[in-house]
């Protein structure tokens, strides 16, 4: 028998004896329980569900909702921060209510619904523009709710599969369940851009099928975590220590501040006015608790510059070439360096770096790795800031206010001399053009009004011929002059700035001949081009060769060569017939584009990836080492909520900051040393604990909620 002398009023609630339970069936005669399989899957379906359908967001709001560059980003940055606080409420919902497995059930369905709204966001065939931004946006709320909150539950949930006899397995098992979330972000990464950009559906890129197979990948992981459910072992809610801590630390304030009579003697620390509700050990423990915290307070500077690789990196990507020649890259293809790398980096530091740094007899702790991790991350910005401004130097410049680009193309058997006047018969421009030349640059003219009219004087052989062409301020013209037997004529074309920088390219074509061309360029776009020198619009398509373009006319078939089109490029092709075999294409750059390679992306990613290795990795085990066992989940929570944060710190630049890309990645990058610094004096006063210090007394396992409510006093015990 055993007597217990209550020192609470709270009633003790009744506990249920264990019953002896059936073993759990264990995968090929090990120790590792058959559950977990179904758990490991569950993970790899859902991480390429969140990663892929996050891969091609950034481009889907700006080329399909048709929102600014910032806002883009300040949305993308939003719904990043969602999903890092809604853990918080997962873990609530799990521990305090429901139990990890409906936790994950029922939130796994919220997650479906969304990526189902999300998708149907992105058919053009449904709504307008303000149908598609609600369902995305309901859509991504849906998805925030449902990856963060089934975020702490699944790992924990794994790890219950396993009886504590096995703890060498479930190590293993944690390493096996991370490698499958690197696994799911690296293939989704990769294959989500190209159903975007590789496909078309609806004569544009395919989101809807970019953000559906994401969403199928969801149902296909809730739907293997709902066969285990027979052998999964399933422990009960036992309350949730951070709703406990959080109150811990209210009662000491609103206590210390209810008792602050000068009369009433003062206590050695802060939290020590929680005695009089909360057991010492719990007290002692947030104390613990609190120091690490403290150190947390800089970091999300350093996860407001890493997450911008979903973002601004990937804006960034879209005006570089992506072609490596045995590869066309989309721009979002890029973020798949990040988990590519890590995998790299991680056995490179713990295997090479660390020990070669520790044989230097360098003392290289975890808050100095931490500390160098933000150093390369702010170098890693310092390169893009670097990346950026090569890309505007070249990078033709636009015509601005009461301004022009013209160039002109010659198509006459021989050279024309093109003399340009103003309105008060004044001479802007004088250039001669040899036959099928243009000119070498477009030429910049300037108007008194946003529309002018232009005189232009052709001389060739001794004909010459006056036309008039009215254009717009803030475009680009192409003159063509076109040779119909021994006379000379003119025609202005308007060049459509090319909006598909996604990895796609734009053509269209003036057709010499006397009959009307049909031109296929794939399985689903062909177009018709109207005879004697009609001009097509833009079209659309893939960048790479095209050394073989169907084309019919009335009565004969032939094949254009269009040779090498490079993403983001704009082209014109005049179709013409000089000699007796079949016609060809005469081919010329209607927009110049930036030629600088995507492949100058690679620094700054391996040293931002680099910086994430060294601050993340060792910052999380870092602060498992200085806090109790208690207060793991605790730590979990606070840093998704400095990723949260730092997410959010992005958000606010985006919109208010008003600089050009090169001055805001600067700025983030002389933010994160400031930081770095000021981080650095923080860890060079915190004193370590040592793991000895942490060990708990043999009673510890009681959890807090047990003691909150009974102290047992033993005063016989028979057995």
């Amino acid at each position: 028998e055993t007597l217990f002398s209550p020192v609470s009023t709270e009633e003790v609630p009744p506990r249920l004896l264990s019953l002896p339970k059936k073993p759990t069936p264990k995968i090929c005669g090990s120790n590792y329980p058959l559950s977990i399989a179904f758990i490991v899957v569950n993970e790899f379906c859902e991480r390429f569900s969140y990663y892929g359908m996050k891969a091609v967001l950034t481009l889907y709001f700006l080329y399909f909702l048709h929102w600014s560059e910032d806002t883009s980003t300040s949305i993308y940055h939003a719904f990043s921060s969602l999903c890092y606080f809604t853990p918080i409420l997962g873990a609530a919902i799990a521990d305090s209510w429901l139990g990890k497995f409906k936790t994950i059930i029922y939130l796994s369905l919220v997650y479906v619904l969304g990526h189902v709204v999300k998708s149907l966001g992105a058919l053009p065939i449904i709504g307008g523009q303000m149908v598609h931004t609600v369902l995305s946006l309901v859509g991504l709320s849906l998805i925030a709710l449902g990856t963060g909150g089934i975020k702490p539950c699944v790992a924990a949930f794994g790890g219950d599969q396993f009886e504590e006899k096995h703890a060498e397995e479930r190590t293993r098992y944690f390493s096996v369940f991370y490698l499958s979330i690197n696994a799911g972000s690296l293939i989704s990464t990769f294959i989500t851009p190209m159903l975007r950009g590789d496909v078309q559906c609806f004569g544009e890129d395919c989101y809807a099928l970019a953000f559906g197979v994401p969403g199928l990948l969801m149902v296909i992981a809730l739907v293997v975590f709902s066969m285990g459910s027979k052998i999964y072992r399933k422990p009960p809610p036992e309350g949730n220590i951070v709703t406990q801590v959080a109150k811990c630390i209210w009662f000491a304030i609103s206590n210390r501040f209810n008792n602050r009579s000068g009369d009433i003697p003062k206590r050695q620390h802060w939290l020590d006015w929680a005695a009089e509700k909360y057991p010492k050990q719990l007290i002692m423990d947030v104390k613990a608790l609190t120091r690490v915290l403290f150190l947390y307070i800089p970091l999300p500077m350093f996860w407001a510059l890493l997450d911008q690789q979903g973002s601004r990196w990937t804006l960034q990507a879209t005006r570089m070439n992506g072609n490596l020649g045995f590869f066309v890259l989309q721009p979002d293809q890029m973020q798949v360096l990040n988990p590519l790398l890590v995998l790299i980096f991680i056995p490179l530091f713990d295997l090479v770096i660390y020990r070669l740094v520790s044989k230097c007899g360098i003392n290289f702790s975890s808050l100095r790795k931490m500390a160098v991790g933000m150093i390369l991350a702010s170098l890693a910005f310092a390169v893009a800031a670097a990346v950026e401004i090569k890309i505007d130097r070249m990078t033709p410049p636009q015509p601005g206010s009461q301004k022009i680009f013209l160039q002109a193309l010659n198509l006459a058997d021989d050279e024309v001399k093109v003399t340009v006047l103003g309105d008060e018969n004044n001479t802007v421009l004088e250039e001669s053009i040899k036959s099928f030349q243009k000119m070498p640059h477009y030429a910049q003219l300037h108007l008194k009004t946003k529309s002018q009219d232009f005189y232009f004087y052709l001389k060739y052989h001794n004909l010459s011929v006056y036309t008039k062409h009215s254009m717009e301020e803030k475009n680009w013209y192409s003159l063509i002059i076109l040779e119909d037997g021994k006379n000379i004529s003119s025609m202005m074309v308007k060049v459509e700035e090319n909006k598909t920088t996604n990895g796609m390219t734009a053509v269209r074509f003036v057709n010499t001949l006397r009959k009307e061309v049909n031109i296929s360029l794939g399985t689903d776009i062909s177009l018709t081009v109207g005879e004697d020198y009609g001009v097509s619009a833009y079209t659309t398509l893939q960048s790479g060769e095209y050394p073989a373009v169907h084309c019919r006319t009335e009565d004969k078939n032939f094949s254009l060569n269009m040779g090498l089109l490079d993403p983001g490029a704009a082209y014109l092709f005049v179709i013409i017939n000089r000699t007796s075999q079949d016609p060809q294409a005469w081919k010329m750059e209607d927009m110049p584009t930036t030629k600088l390679s995507i492949a100058w992306q690679l620094p700054q990613y391996a040293l931002v990836t680099a910086g994430e290795v060294m601050f993340s990795v060792t910052g999380l085990e870092f602060s498992y080492s200085q806090a109790p066992t208690s207060m793991k989940s605790v730590l979990q929570a606070a840093w998704l909520l400095t990723v949260a944060v730092g997410n959010i710190i992005v958000l606010v630049v985006a919109q208010f900051s008003g600089l050009v890309q090169w001055a805001e990645f600067i700025l983030f990058s002389c933010l994160l040393l400031v930081v770095c610094l000021i981080f650095s004096i923080m860890g060079y006063n915190y004193v370590p604990i040592k793991p000895e210090d942490l060990q708990e007394p043999a009673d510890k396992h009681i959890p807090y909620t047990q003691r909150n409510m009974i102290n047992l006093e033993t005063k016989k015990t028979k057995l």
